[in-house]
């Protein structure tokens, strides 16, 4: 069997994870919901800029360590630059046992289009 590059996982993991618009998590920052926002790009793109509050698991290290950062029962909202690796993560997370999880429609940048300050 081949195995699947990356735009394929991507494209999998998005069939099974539920996306929140861009303006809706920030209006949801704005608000102040209960949200973990979860960045799970690479150390030297957090370094850059992230949505202020957020907690750091890169991608590869979400099996890993998410479970020690971020309870099950929490509501959490998934991100990278543009949206792919935050599915794949959201989809692992789904697989770990949380429920209330989402991925954020366009990935920062969607945030940074939609309004949402940043910290750096």
């Amino acid at each position: 069997m081949e195995e699947l590059n990356f735009e394929q996982r991507v494209a999998e993991a998005r069939a099974h994870v539920r996306e929140v618009p861009a303006l809706d998590a920030v209006a949801m920052f704005r608000r102040r919901d209960d949200v973990v926002y979860l960045d799970v790009r690479e150390q030297r793109e957090w370094n850059l800029f992230r949505i202020p509050g957020a907690v750091h698991v890169p991608l590869a290290a979400i099996s890993d360590c998410v479970k020690d950062r971020i309870p099950c029962s929490r509501r959490v909202l998934v991100y990278c630059a543009r949206g792919g690796r935050a599915a794949l993560a959201t989809d692992a997370m789904l697989g770990l046992g949380y429920r209330d999880v989402a991925c954020v429609a366009g990935g920062v940048m969607g945030w940074v289009y939609a309004g949402g300050e940043l910290e750096e």
